[in-house]
Parts: C-alpha cells; structure tokens; sequence
C-alpha cells in the first residue's frame, strides 16, 4: 500500500524516504524481500529515463563563464570534500555521495554515482536525506539573500544553478525571484546535469581501487550511464517525438521516487544514530563553501 502511495506525481522523493524510513523503524518491512537488488536495477533504470528530459544543445547554450563556473565549482567541490571527509574521519563512501550530490544535482547524481562506487542502501539514504535537508532550506533562504544584496535576475540565476542541489529546488527558488533567473538557472543546471557522466565513470574507477582500509575491489562499470547518453542523444537526434520523451521523463522520476521510498526502507534508526551528526555536518560546510565561493566569483570576477 505505501509503495502505491508513492507513484502519484504529487509525492515528492523527501516523502517517500521519509515513509520507507518510518516503515523500516517499526519494522513494517518484511526482511525475505530483495529490496537491495530491486532498487539497484530501479535506480539504473531511472537514470536512463531522465536521459530524455537532457536537451543536449539547449544544455550546451550558456555563457563561457558559467561554464568555467560549473567545472571550477564541481571539481572543487568533489576534491575539497573528500579532504574535508579525511579530516573529520568521516566514512569515505558517504562523504563522496554528498560531495558528488553537492557538487553536480543533488539527488539524481547521489543516483547515479552509488551503483559505481558499489554504495549500500544505508549511505545512499544519509547522502540522500542530507541533500534533501539542504534542499529544502535552499528554497527559502536564497531568494531572500538575493534581493537582500540585490541580485539581478542573470546574476541570481547562475548561483541558483550552481549552489542548489537538485533541479526542483533551483526552479522553485528561481522561479520567485523572475522569469529571467528561471530560464538561466534551467540552462546552467542542464549543463551540470551532464556532468553525471564523466563523474560516474571517472568514481567507478577511483573506488575499483580502494584504499587502505578497504583494499582493492573489481571495477564496477556502470553501463547505465552509457545508455544515459544513448537517451540524451536519440532525444537530441529525434525531436519530433518530443511528447513520448516527456511521457519516458515523467515516468522516470517517479520512479526514482520509488526508488527513495525503498532506499528509505533500507534505512534503520540504528544505522543512523551509528552514522551521527558527521554527515549532515560535512553536508552544510561543502553547502556554505560552494555558496559563498560562487557568489564572490559572481560579484567579484
């Protein structure tokens, strides 16, 4: 009955998390259920869907500097958040799922990324429920920090699509502040989004590779992401089924959406009070820093 609940479009992926959670604390989850598996295959699928939401040239269309921008700001963020990871001792396949979100679109990427790096359903969800948290105090805070230091709508816009994680977020906050920031926002997070690719590839090598610790591990090709590619390009090559894309988009966001309530049932109150207050801790400094650092480039460059 809850998994029906979260096919509607009107359920967002914070609730669906946040009831597979509530399910999996008072062990409403029958334990016999591949839950693991199904997800994993879900989660591609999923992936491969939102390929066809990506216009590639519309994606491509922005200024040199947002561009510069984008790549300064998700390299950064991804080699800054590891150090900062090591530093507080923070688990390493967990802080990179937050680095990874943090640094390109939020929970898509987390999506993305964690069947390259072999990530289990209990770091999925912490990166998850960081990013989501984040999310959601990013609609509120940036269009009132924005005409707090008067921000015009091209200026807003960039930031908006390089600070804020996921896209529902970046349109929301956008979208209150004017036509203007919306569309530039859209096209800047469209470009990032393509980032999921190279990312996905290049962290399935580095984690083939372990550490320490961990040691070394087979490489985990992650054959999805090329699928991905094939969505963005047949989409590009095909515009005139332009409404079947938009159906196939629909679809699979909702499913992801599905995938989060069972990522979310996976989740135990046990494993996140082992977990602590260090994920979200890690969440916020990488948040503040690509905010701040982004705005200054901005107002000062």
């Amino acid at each position: 009955m809850a998994l029906l609940f979260c096919l509607p479009p009107f359920v967002s992926s914070p609730i669906a998390l946040v009831i597979g959670f509530l399910l999996a604390s008072f062990s409403l989850v029958p334990t016999e259920l591949p839950i693991a598996s199904f997800t994993k295959k879900l989660l591609s699928y999923s992936i491969i869907g939102l390929g066809f939401g990506i216009h590639f040239e519309q994606a491509l269309d922005v200024t040199s500097d947002g561009i510069g921008l984008i790549i300064a700001t998700i390299l950064g963020t991804l080699m800054i958040g590891m150090m900062i990871a090591k530093m507080i001792k923070l688990e390493r396949t967990t802080a990179y799922l937050i680095a990874s979100g943090t640094a390109i679109c939020g929970g898509s990427a987390i999506a993305a990324v964690a069947p390259a790096i072999k990530a289990k359903d209990e770091q999925i969800g912490l990166a998850l429920a960081t990013v989501f948290v984040l999310n959601s105090l990013a609609l509120f805070i940036f269009p009132v920090i924005g005409h707090a230091i008067g921000l015009d709508q091209h200026t807003f816009g960039t930031w908006a699509a390089i600070a804020i994680h996921d896209t529902s977020s970046v349109v929301g906050a956008t979208s209150a502040y004017g036509e203007e920031a919306l569309t530039t926002a859209t096209t800047l997070k469209l470009a990032r989004a393509l980032w999921i690719i190279p990312v996905a590839l290049i962290s399935a090598v580095i984690f083939s590779r372990g550490n320490g610790e961990e040691g070394k591990s087979k490489l985990v090709i992650p054959y999805f992401i090329f699928w991905y590619c094939a969505a963005i390009a047949f989409s590009d090559f095909f515009p005139q089924f332009e409404m079947v894309y938009q159906g196939i988009f629909a679809i699979a966001k909702q499913a992801l959406v599905v995938c989060l309530f069972l990522i979310g049932c996976s989740i135990s109150v046990s494993k996140l009070k082992s977990a602590g207050a260090k994920p979200l801790m890690f969440g916020v400094t990488l948040w503040v820093l690509i905010s701040t650092t982004s705005l200054g480039w901005l107002l000062f460059s």
